[in-house]
């Protein structure tokens, strides 16, 4: 009999997955991992990892399978918050659900469960596990999952094939309404549990309150800038950007980069308290108002403490046909589709957690990797993950530079 240490987070998906596969004849061992403290910065009732603890301890004892709770928290800290910090204080946006998956969920859990005897993992994901065979090798593949609402293969684009391979999704065939239904079959006190929302097992956050805890408020200017003065700086850097040798690669590369704006291109149109508090793209808590249009943040500049901003969501300072990333940051789930130096692919991506996927292609050089696409996309944002799919399948990601 094979064993399977579940996850158990105690919401209504892990909680099926248990079930699942305590059905389809498995060992069932049920792991809570506690894996913060601070209470402080968590909105009240959103969450709070005490009583997902007990609720995954009542599953497991209705299910009658052993649980255990593993306390992660030195290397949450370690892995996922202090990478947060570093990454808003240089003005990118972090992705800890990404980064949580590789590093605490399918690396230091995982490997627990593996020294507990465990010979798979299980979470409840909503993706699905493939596998076809290339040069005589089985290779993992990670598909999305059945209900396109909730497809979490974004989330798990860093994963590698030795983590597939011990890894199981239990769900990830189903639709969130068949999981509740389930689950209110079998009396899971977790059936009509709402799903969790904000940072990966933090629960929603006041994020202003949680990036002072290291990242001080300091007052700078909002500066607005015109869709016509951003155009005229994207225009004039692909032109400098183009020439005549090796046309195609030089101009994805120009639409990779970003205009450079300072505060004598626009007018201060207000104050805000850190630009490290700030992203790409962002609507909410400029305080500023009186324009036509709403204002979006185009850009921030942590350096020199400045925000720029641009009215309307069409703003072309929002707006970039193409992205970036460095060699040391691609990772191919599927290593037998590497691309080679000079080599172009068409696939789709994405760059952000539900948003379609988008026609693009994959352009390799000797410094990395661009990625283009058929349509401009709005808000792409340094730290974040382009995923890249060919059709349900995911095949790898990386960190936008």
């Amino acid at each position: 009999m094979k064993t399977v240490v579940v996850g158990l987070s105690g919401g209504v998906d892990s909680s099926v997955s248990a079930y699942l596969l305590k059905e389809a004849g498995y060992n069932v061992i049920g792991l809570f991992m506690k894996n913060w403290h601070d209470d402080s910065v968590t909105i009240s009732d959103d969450c709070p990892w005490l009583d997902d603890s007990n609720d995954a301890m009542l599953v497991a004892e209705k299910l009658g399978i052993p649980f255990q709770t593993v306390d992660l928290s030195v290397e949450y800290k370690d892995r996922i918050v202090d990478y947060m910090f570093r990454e808003y204080e240089m003005g990118r946006t972090p992705n800890p659900d990404v980064l949580c998956n590789r590093e605490i969920k399918f690396d230091v859990f995982m490997k627990i469960a593996l020294e507990l005897g465990a010979d798979f993992v299980a979470t409840g994901h909503y993706c699905q596990k493939g596998e076809v065979e290339v040069d005589g090798k089985p290779i993992y593949q990670l598909l999305a999952g059945a209900d396109d609402n909730k497809d979490q293969s974004y989330f798990l684009c860093q994963l590698s094939q030795d983590q597939l391979a011990k890894t199981l999704f239990p769900i990830g065939h189903l639709q969130k309404s068949e999981v509740r239904k389930i689950a209110k079959a079998e009396n899971l006190v977790t059936a009509d549990k709402k799903d969790s929302q904000g940072l990966c097992f933090i629960g929603k956050v006041r994020l202003p309150d949680f990036l002072q805890q290291q990242l001080k408020p300091k007052e700078g200017v909002i500066v607005e800038i015109t869709s016509e003065k951003a155009q005229e700086k994207i225009d004039i850097l692909q032109s400098e950007n183009r020439s005549s040798v090796a046309v195609a690669i030089t101009d994805v590369a120009a639409l990779a980069q970003k205009p450079k704006y300072r505060v004598t291109d626009g007018r201060i149109v207000g104050k805000h308290q850190g630009a490290h508090y700030f992203t790409k793209g962002q609507r909410k808590g400029l305080a500023v108002g009186g324009t036509p249009e709403p204002l979006f943040v185009i850009d921030t500049d942590v350096e020199e403490n400045v925000i720029y901003t641009g009215q309307g969501k069409d703003h072309p300072g929002l707006l970039r046909s193409a992205l970036y990333v460095q060699e040391s940051e691609i990772h191919y789930i599927r290593e037998d589709l590497e691309l080679q130096i000079g080599e172009t692919r068409e696939v789709e991506a994405r760059i952000r957690y539900r948003q379609p996927l988008v026609k693009a292609w994959l352009h390799k050089t000797e410094v990395g990797l661009y990625v283009s696409f058929d349509e401009p996309q709005a808000a792409i944002s340094e730290g974040q993950f382009v995923a890249w799919y060919n059709g349900n399948e995911c095949l790898g990601s990386g960190v936008i530079s």
